[in-house]
């Protein structure tokens, strides 16, 4: 009877990896490092526009850890962030849209363009990198067909509650950062702990092996990209609320590869079946911090991208060794 109920009992990833130890320890080095070489990085006036930065990041990471965690990849977030952006931006100028319906615009619109992703993927059966860069361009296309070569100015401060002044802050803690742990807690509780969320992990590990054992494989994997679309409509909301009233084309440029580098950085395997949520967000913000401190010490732009780079090598290298002590 007792060693019937063994095996009934549920084996749990320890609920903090080595890797995010790690991350930790290495980010509270850099801080370190940083204070003391410029004191004005650990000022309030510095920490939390890095929170507020890191917010629409780590958000979005939560969303492309179940992608990569599921066997895919999303290059096309950064298009989704333009769309999103200027869609919302050009509704609340034309008709002073309140905050929530405007969030919920955003989201279902983001939720929408990765539902699109999801059904070719998942459905369709292509490879998500060939997918996912098709619809990135033609993403692209319809934002800048949007924007058409006019940048959206005087918007409102509807998503003030979630910007960088006094209205987007609580005891000096950013309400977008707080908002972003709230995802991070949710999805890291809802992946290691329902049954729907060990799925993603399943299907990573091997498609053909969680299909025979029952998991409804192409509902998981679009699922996967809804979410991440959604999360992007989120973010597109705090990329508003940054602090000025004019949007132009850049708007997103490059944040599909700070995502991507969160997630890797923070221990996800890029082959699937393996990953933390929490890893993610630890890698978006070290990320974050790099090229925080490479502004505040006045270096060439182009070092954020090398450390960066660095870090992504490292943890890549690191996860195909772990892999093949794994097989042996």
């Amino acid at each position: 009877m007792i060693g019937a109920l063994r095996r009934r009992e549920r084996i749990l990833p320890p609920p903090v990896t080595g890797q995010e130890i790690v991350l930790v320890g290495v980010i509270a080095v850099i801080w370190v490092l940083l204070t003391l070489l410029t004191p004005a990085f650990g000022s309030a006036d510095s920490i939390q526009p890095l929170l507020v930065r890191l917010a629409p990041i780590g958000v979005m990471a939560v969303g492309m850890t179940l992608v990569i965690v599921s066997g895919g990849i999303d290059i096309s977030v950064a298009a989704s962030l333009m769309v999103c952006s200027v869609v919302t931006a050009k509704l609340l100028v034309g008709t002073g849209l309140p905050m929530l319906p405007a969030l919920a615009v955003s989201v279902a619109l983001g939720g929408l363009l990765g539902a699109v992703n999801g059904l070719l993927i998942a459905y369709g059966r292509v490879h998500a990198i060939i997918i996912t860069f098709g619809t990135a361009n033609i993403f692209q296309f319809i934002g800048l067909r949007i924007f058409d070569s006019q940048t959206v100015n005087n918007i409102p401060a509807t998503f003030a509650f979630l910007g960088r002044g006094e209205a987007g802050r609580t005891l000096e803690v950013p309400h977008s950062f707080v908002l972003m742990l709230l995802i991070v807690a949710v999805a890291w509780w809802y992946v290691r702990h329902a049954a729907s969320g060990r799925h993603y992990f399943a299907i990573g590990g091997d498609q053909a092996s969680a299909r025979l054992a029952g998991i409804p494989v192409e509902r998981r994997v679009m699922s996967a990209y809804v979410v991440t679309g959604a999360l992007v409509g989120l973010a597109a909301c705090m990329t508003l609320a940054g602090g000025t009233a004019t949007l132009d084309q850049n708007v997103g440029v490059g944040q599909e590869l700070a995502v991507i580098a969160a997630v890797v950085i923070g221990g996800t395997s890029i082959m699937g079946g393996r990953g933390s949520v929490l890893g993610s967000v630890l890698g978006a913000l070290l990320v974050q911090t790099v090229r925080s401190g490479v502004t505040q010490l006045g270096w060439p732009s182009q070092l954020a991208n090398l450390f960066v780079g660095l870090f992504i090598v490292i943890a890549v290298g690191t996860d195909l060794v772990r892999e093949r002590r794994r097989r042996r």
